[in-house]
């Protein structure tokens, strides 16, 4: 779960991570408000979406009065901003962050995050910041220092050391970046989080340390613990059909596709996207029933598969192991006649009362396409595809 960068600014400040001074604004007139209240006489005007790259894209901008602080919300509030994370669909920025100006001597960057080939956390940090990590490690990958941390020991002290000297950090304000270093960790530690990036973390030019950008995911696992993280969820930044999806209990993940999925156990899930772009195909999302596929549980599931305007067809592969092929085929039948389905419409069932299982299909009268193994059934979803897509042409 992401959230956004005046909340983790706000979790970072509790931990000692020092920030500019900042507050929240909806409307034109919240963010000339926060203007007044903020000293200084320049703001950073900050549009609240859950993607980076958004000064490319428009949605920071650097404001010297009010009049331009107004003039600067009045053009984010409600823009779509589409960045190279994002996707062409772009998200919409319904929120802003009114941020003090800094005046900045040096940036850098820090992050740490869970490196699950090493079973540790990692924390990564450059002396050059305020650029795209991933471009400064394809142009100068010497300039990335990573740190592994054994979880239970914790971050040491001479680690943060290392770090704070690999940052260029003058002496003077050493304890002050380990502290800094030391307080970023505890906040992923404590709080169940996947990644902590600061972009840039900033020295000003009266030598304090600043985290001038943050973002932040949670371990979406670990919610149910963190009830406060938990609050902190936009759903106007989520895609809907997961937001959908999570309320039903699914496990949905929307795709650029046009071939929509439902699969029991993710492991299959992935297979099985795998085999329908093996044949030519793409899939429309990944979405995994579990393993409690009920007559109802199958029809929203269908419901929500089919909320896709751009589904050309439909793929249900199903291993049935504590669950039984006959109950799948029952509510695979209940949803098409439910539903009425319009796309062509695949089922590939394997495992527990299999036979009874397709003869519940065979005998519905329904248009289902029937499947014996991945790879067919992959093939043939592909292919009614692309018989709709050239009917539609």
């Amino acid at each position: 779960m992401n959230i956004h960068e005046y909340q983790a600014k706000e979790i970072l400040a509790e931990y000692g991570v020092k920030i500019a001074e900042g507050g929240l604004a909806y409307s034109v007139v919240e963010a000339t408000q926060r203007a007044r209240e903020i000293d200084g006489d320049v703001w950073v005007v900050k549009a609240q979406i859950h993607s980076g790259a958004r000064g490319k894209a428009g949605g920071i901008k650097i404001c010297r009065t009010h009049a331009e602080v107004e003039k600067a919300a009045e053009e984010l509030l409600g823009k779509n901003l589409v960045t190279n994370q994002t996707g062409p669909a772009g998200k919409t920025c319904s929120r802003l962050y009114i941020e003090a100006g800094t005046s900045i001597a040096k940036e850098m960057y820090l992050s740490f995050m869970i490196d699950r080939t090493s079973e540790r956390v990692i924390m990564v940090g450059s002396a050059q910041g305020g650029m795209e990590i991933e471009k400064l490690a394809e142009t100068n990958p010497e300039a990335i220092i990573k740190i592994y941390i054994e979880p239970a020991v914790g971050l040491q002290d001479f680690q943060a050391r290392k770090m704070a000297f690999a940052l260029n950090i003058d002496t003077a304000q050493l304890n002050h970046a380990i502290k800094t270093i030391k307080g970023c960790y505890r906040t992923l530690r404590d709080l169940d989080a996947n990644i902590l990036e600061i972009n840039p973390l900033v020295l000003t030019t009266n030598n304090e340390i600043i985290a001038l950008d943050a973002k932040m995911a949670f371990d979406e696992n670990a919610l149910f613990r963190r009830h406060k993280i938990a609050e902190l969820r936009d759903n106007s930044q989520v895609d809907s059909r997961e937001v959908a999806a999570a309320e039903v209990g699914l496990s949905y993940v929307g795709l650029d596709g046009d071939i929509g999925c439902m699969i029991n156990g993710a492991g299959l899930a992935m297979a099985t996207m795998d085999m329908i772009k093996l044949a030519g195909g793409e899939p429309a999302n990944f979405l995994d029933v579990g393993g409690g596929a009920s007559a109802e549980r199958t029809e929203k599931a269908f419901r929500l598969v089919l909320a896709d305007a751009n589904v050309k067809a439909m793929l249900v592969n199903i291993f049935a192991g504590i669950n039984r092929c006959d109950w799948i085929a029952e509510g695979v039948v209940h949803a098409v006649k439910n539903i009425d389905m319009k796309v062509p419409l695949v089922v590939r069932l394997s495992g527990t009362n299999v036979e009874e299982g397709r003869r519940i299909i065979a005998d519905s009268g329904l248009p289902i396409i029937t499947a014996d193994t991945l790879a067919d059934a992959a093939e043939k979803v592909v292919r009614a595809r692309n018989e709709v897509v050239a009917k539609e042409g």
